[in-house]
C-alpha cells in the first residue's frame, strides 16, 4: 500500500469520529486533504467547520461547506489534523505545511485532538524533521541565535509568509528527548509566535494508516 493510499485510509477512519452535531475543526496538508475530500459523506452530522489555514478554508468551501471562525464558535468538539512526526507519546512535530500557530490554537480549543498519519510518521525520538519555528519578521535573527544553543541548525524558510504575516525558521539536527521542556523553553524566546512541538497539549487519538492492515487506532 502507498504512503499516499495509507494518509487516505487514516483520513477515512477519522470519520467515524464526527458525531451528529460536531463543531469539527480542520488542520492542513496533505493527509488532511483526504480528509476533506471524504467530509461531504458526514455533512448531516456537522453543525459548523472551523480550519487552520486558508488553503483548507478553500478546500472546504470549494465542496459546500461554510467555514466559521473559531471566535464565533467558541470550542471545537473534535479537531482532526496530520503531523510530521509523532511518538508513542502522542507528542506531535507540526508545521512543514506552515500553519502551526492556528493549528496549535485550535487543537488547544477542542475537546478531542485526532492525528491522522501514516506509518512513517511515527518515530522514537522527534526530531529527525526539522522543527518549525513562527517568528515576527524582525525577531528571526535573534530567535535564530537562540536556537544555536540548544544545538540545533536554523535555517529560514526562503519565501515563505504564513497566513499570520510571519516566518518561519526550520531547526534541524535536533534530537528531542524532552519535547515538552523544549516547547516551553522555545516557546519563552521573545519573538517566537508558536513553536510546532504539541506536547503541551498532545494527539488524543493517533490514527495510522499502515501498509499491512489498514488503520491503527491507539489512543491516550
Amino acid at each position: 500500500m502507498s504512503q499516499n493510499e495509507q494518509k487516505r485510509q487514516a483520513a477515512v477512519a477519522a470519520l467515524e469520529f464526527i458525531k451528529p452535531g460536531c463543531v469539527l475543526g480542520v488542520g492542513t496538508g496533505s493527509t488532511v486533504n483526504h480528509l476533506i475530500d471524504a467530509l461531504p459523506l458526514v455533512k448531516n452530522k456537522i453543525q459548523s467547520v472551523v480550519s487552520s489555514s486558508v488553503d483548507s478554508t478553500k478546500r472546504l468551501r470549494s465542496i459546500g461547506f461554510e467555514v466559521s471562525e473559531l471566535a464565533e464558535v467558541g470550542r471545537c468538539d473534535l479537531y482532526i489534523d496530520g503531523a510530521d512526526e509523532a511518538n508513542k507519546h502522542f507528542h506531535l512535530i507540526k508545521g512543514g505545511g506552515g500553519a502551526l500557530t492556528r493549528e496549535k490554537v485550535i487543537a488547544a480549543a477542542s475537546r478531542k485532538f485526532v492525528c491522522i498519519i501514516d506509518r512513517a510518521k511515527m518515530v522514537g525520538v522527534l526530531g529527525a524533521f526539522p522543527l518549525p519555528i513562527e517568528v515576527i519578521p524582525m525577531a528571526r535573527s535573534y530567535v535564530a541565535r537562540e536556537i544555536i544553543k540548544y544545538r540545533g541548525q536554523p535555517v529560514l524558510r526562503e519565501g515563505f509568509i504564513t497566513d499570520n504575516g510571519n516566518q518561519i525558521i526550520d531547526v534541524h539536527n535536533l534530537s528531542i528527548t524532552n519535547p515538552t521542556e523544549i516547547e516551553s523553553r522555545i516557546s519563552l524566546i521573545p519573538g517566537v509566535v508558536t513553536v510546532g512541538l504539541f506536547s503541551h497539549r498532545p494527539a488524543d487519538v493517533l490514527l495510522i494508516g499502515v501498509p499491512e492492515d489498514g488503520v491503527r487506532c491507539r489512543e491516550r
